[in-house]
């Protein structure tokens, strides 16, 4: 293993805070990763997560541990050889189309598709996710478009959410600045 990269986040809409490394498995990658924050119910939460991808940045498995309040949280997310997802061995139908994994309690997994993208200044490219729905405790399709607008900067467009802005990332990949989300922690 040989830690390639590291972040540390401010969550903006809520009380929080991120930390995530990036590190190289063999031939493939691997994020490792704490989120610690107020979740939107009000309840404090800690999850731990942990996404690995082939060398060509297809996301394999994942999973999130920790509590929300006093919940415990333990999702295993795997993605098989035919494109299938499941969670916690149970198939989830209507995801074959999704490349990526998104855990929407952390900037870290946009990473994984910017880097699989490797988009060229001007091009653009749509990236569906399987999302993590932590109020749910489900996967779900996640639609997700990024324009590289600059060296550093990716117009992103998420529908399902009414959410669009521009991501500012680091030469590894991380998103350094998501408006109104995100921001480098101090």
């Amino acid at each position: 293993m040989q830690i390639v990269a590291t972040m540390f986040w401010r969550r903006l809409d809520l009380p929080g805070h991120d930390a995530c490394r990036l590190e190289k498995h063999g031939d493939g990658w691997q994020l490792d990763g704490a989120a610690v924050f107020r979740g939107e119910n009000g309840q404090p939460a800690r999850l731990d997560y942990r996404v690995h991808c082939d060398k060509a940045w297809h996301a394999k498995w994942g999973r999130v541990r920790g509590w929300i309040g006093s919940l415990a949280v333990d999702f295993a997310i795997a993605r098989g050889a035919n494109g299938e997802w499941s969670l916690n061995d149970q198939r989830v139908a209507g995801l074959a189309h999704c490349t990526d994994l998104d855990l929407g309690f952390t900037p870290a997994t946009n990473l994984l598709a910017l880097r699989r993208l490797n988009l060229q200044v001007g091009e653009s490219a749509k990236a569906p996710a399987a999302w993590l729905d932590l109020d749910d405790e489900g996967l779900s399709p996640l639609e997700q478009h990024y324009e590289r607008r600059s060296d550093a900067e990716y117009w992103y467009q998420s529908p399902r959410f009414d959410y669009e802005g521009v991501l500012l990332t680091t030469p590894d990949g991380f998103v350094t600045h998501y408006p109104t989300l995100w921001q480098p922690g101090d």
